[in-house]
């Protein structure tokens, strides 16, 4: 696993990270990020994200995969803004804020 954080007056305004399957998934990566509400649209996503698919490329991963809120209009643009691309959908899967709401899977291969 390879942890990125983001720092703004001292303190931790987004995280992200990156970890490699294992056995016969182990030239994917699964990636994830969270930036703190007053930080988004900064381009801190963005660039933490460069620096994830940097880091699979450099341990020579042939895919990464993430799973978004299908809610979160926002962090998908900003995936698809870096080459992801939506594979599927679980309808219903998560309960937020009182509502069900479909988990997006993304993928991004590598080569």
């Amino acid at each position: 696993m390879l942890y990125i954080a983001a720092e703004a007056d001292g303190e931790i305004v987004a995280n992200s990270e990156i970890g490699r399957g294992d056995g016969y998934s182990a030239h994917v990566g699964g990636l994830g990020i969270g930036i703190k509400s007053g930080f988004r649209d900064m381009g801190i996503g963005t660039e933490m994200m460069k620096a994830l698919i940097d880091q699979g490329k450099n341990w020579g991963l042939k895919l990464l995969t993430l799973s978004v809120f299908g809610s979160n209009s926002r962090a998908i643009h900003v995936y698809e803004k870096v080459g992801f691309v939506q594979v599927g959908r679980i309808p219903r899967k998560f309960f937020k804020e009182g509502k069900c709401v479909d988990e997006i899977l993304m993928t991004k291969t590598l080569e």
